[in-house]
């Protein structure tokens, strides 16, 4: 049973699906609850297997786990991240900051609204589809989970079609728009991503949690669900493995190639499969990867 994050769920149903057309043939259950609800279940409840996170484990969840018997070990598996975009166009805006992110994207109705130095020109706003999870995202990030600012904004155009919005934000140098930043990176000719207080999506900064569009994706469990369950190691295997082209095909982010084989010699020391001389050498694990958040 694997219970949490409704944004790490795209990621894992994917790596469940692919798993078992790979082979596996025993049930397999994902619930979208929500971080802190999937830890309940997990460190509480002690009834999944598996917890799903789009945050670090809370220390007090630790605790938690820890007082019921659970040491939880956390695998990033992908990075939600999201890209505020402009035309190659647009030469007067390279970054904003949270607050005229927020106002760009709901009550400015021109640019000059904005900042006084700015054209006095209507704000062309693109943005995908309310059940997108990267309008979630964006709304839960800027408005503090209300969709209202930017729904009543002008000249809005949704679509759940990231090529859709790519070419509308191409068209004119006062268009702005977002969308995950995998679909930036895919194809980013005469487009042009946004600083957002100084912080560019680049890999070094997604890496580590600088970007503010950014969140990390985890799958937690313990050492001893993987050696009394080999089905969830297995699991944990193929999702290591195959990080790099599901977040391809969700629009996600992958992890760094030594993210991941830290996970994987992560995954190799829960599972003791690591001789003791070799263990010496691990490099140093950092606090999502292991037991202790800061």
């Amino acid at each position: 049973m694997i219970a949490g994050s409704s944004t790490v769920f795209t990621l894992a149903e994917r790596l469940a699906i692919e798993f078992v057309n790979e082979g596996y043939a025993d049930q397999l259950l994902i619930d979208s609850i929500g971080s802190g609800a999937g830890f309940e279940r997990f460190c509480v409840a002690t009834e999944t297997d598996i917890s799903t996170a789009s945050r670090l484990i809370h220390s007090d969840e630790i605790a938690t786990c820890q007082g019921n018997g659970r040491d939880p070990i956390g695998f990033r598996i992908g990075s939600n991240v999201l890209a505020v975009v402009v035309s190659a166009d647009n030469d007067f805006v390279e970054g904003v900051t949270l607050e005229e992110l927020a106002e760009i994207f709901s009550t400015a109705e021109t640019w000059q609204d904005v900042r006084p130095d700015w054209p006095a020109e209507p704000i062309l706003r693109f943005a995908p589809g309310t059940d997108s999870g990267a309008f979630d995202y964006f709304v839960e990030a800027v408005f503090e989970q209300d969709p209202a600012p930017l729904l009543n904004a002008a000249n809005l155009q949704l679509s759940e079609v990231p090529a859709v919005l790519r070419e509308g934000i191409k068209l004119s140098p006062f268009s702005v728009g977002f969308f995950d930043y995998a679909y930036y990176a895919e194809q980013s000719e005469n487009l042009r991503v946004l600083a957002i207080n100084g912080t560019t999506p680049d890999a070094t900064r997604i890496e580590t949690n600088d970007y503010f569009l950014s969140r990390p994706l985890f799958l937690y469990t313990t050492a001893t669900i993987m050696q009394e369950k080999p089905q969830v190691a297995a699991f944990l295997n193929y999702a290591l493995s195959n990080a790099t082209s599901a977040n391809e095909r969700v629009g996600y982010t992958a992890p760094t190639t030594a993210r991941l084989n830290e996970g994987r010699r992560n995954w190799l020391v829960a599972m003791d499969l690591l001789q003791q001389d070799e263990r010496l050498y691990l490099p140093k694990v950092r606090a999502e990867s292991r037991l202790i958040v800061e």
